[in-house]
């Protein structure tokens, strides 16, 4: 794909979402690392559906500490994997009171230190937080970019290492957001909607039809 599409992939995506974000809900970083540590093999409706009882209670590393891994358990348990989840999560809200003066940190290095903070996590902390150009690669994003033949590559880190590389810098910032509902809504893993899809002309997807 050469970049004159990608540019116009990004101004059509762009046009249709100007503004796009994280679909958690969230109010300021730290509650938004806890909402992506908690997503993780999850949907973010139903994490959602946690942190809107969790964070009025608590939603500084303080708060949530004192609640102590079987007080957390109460508020996640409807999550996947909320058992270590909730284990991570204590250990996290520690490191940041101990380490960081309970402020998450912006920086990739320390993110990644984080029990339950991996690339794809610190990724999203990043760019949706602190406005820093990160690609966090899930499972959406990685088949759009091959899909369509945007980012082309074998595994997560290939992806973004290419996506951050061939992304025009203008989209750079928001890309994340765009591909990922993208392949939300439109570019699905099983029935692709190609029909109602506004980039279906400048897509590389060889079975492209409609699904619909």
């Amino acid at each position: 794909m050469n970049k004159q599409k990608r540019i116009e992939i990004f101004t059509r995506l762009r046009d249709a979402n100007p503004n796009p974000t994280t679909e958690l809900n969230y109010s300021n970083p730290f509650e938004l690392l806890i909402a992506v540590i908690l997503s993780a093999q999850a949907t973010d409706v139903g994490v959602n559906k946690a942190t809107d009882k969790l964070f009025p209670i608590a939603n500084t590393p303080e708060a949530i500490y004192a609640l102590g891994v079987d007080g957390l358990k109460e508020y996640i348990k409807t999550i996947g994997l909320f058992n270590s989840k909730a284990e991570n999560v204590i250990k996290t809200c520690k490191i940041l009171m101990e380490q960081h003066g309970s402020v998450v940190p912006d920086n990739r290095e320390a993110l990644e230190a984080l029990p339950g903070v991996g690339r794809k996590t610190a990724n999203v902390v990043l760019n949706t937080a602190f406005r820093q150009p990160a690609m966090a690669v899930d499972t959406h994003i990685f088949r759009v970019s091959n899909r369509t033949g945007i980012a082309p590559g074998k595994n997560v880190l290939e992806v973004e290492k290419r996506l951050m590389r061939l992304v025009p810098r203008e989209f750079l910032m928001d890309a994340h957001h765009w591909l990922i509902l993208h392949g939300r809504y439109t570019c699905t893993a099983r029935k692709p909607k190609c029909g109602a899809c506004i980039i279906e002309d400048l897509c590389e997807f060889k079975q492209k039809r409609d699904y619909q």
